[in-house]
């Protein structure tokens, strides 16, 4: 198993709809641009998205906190913000860990 720098990307995943599910390559782009749309905007309004055997993302507020440069110490605040976070599944995370 190869773990270099392999990066899948939407046009993957397109072709893999294509291939797999027999759509054109057209709708097989709108299919994949709409799911990731509906992700998009779910996580936007703050709700969890739960993805059966593979895992959940979620959002996370992080508090307003005191950074530090580490070059010159000078003291930074560091601004509350939302965080995207992941939590595979189970067996996600069983098939990775073979």
């Amino acid at each position: 198993m190869n773990l270099a720098a392999s990066t899948l990307t939407r046009a993957d995943l397109s072709e893999a709809v294509y291939r797999q599910v027999g759509l054109s390559r057209n709708e097989s782009a709108l299919l994949v641009d709409a799911v990731l749309e509906e992700i998009s905007i779910a996580l936007d309004n703050g709700e969890e998205v739960k993805i059966s055997s593979f895992g959940t993302f979620s959002l996370r507020q992080k508090a307003e906190r005191t950074g530090r440069n580490p070059k010159t110490k000078v003291e930074v605040p560091i601004k509350p913000r939302r965080v995207l976070t992941f939590r595979p599944s189970h067996l996600l995370r069983e098939r990775i860990n073979r």
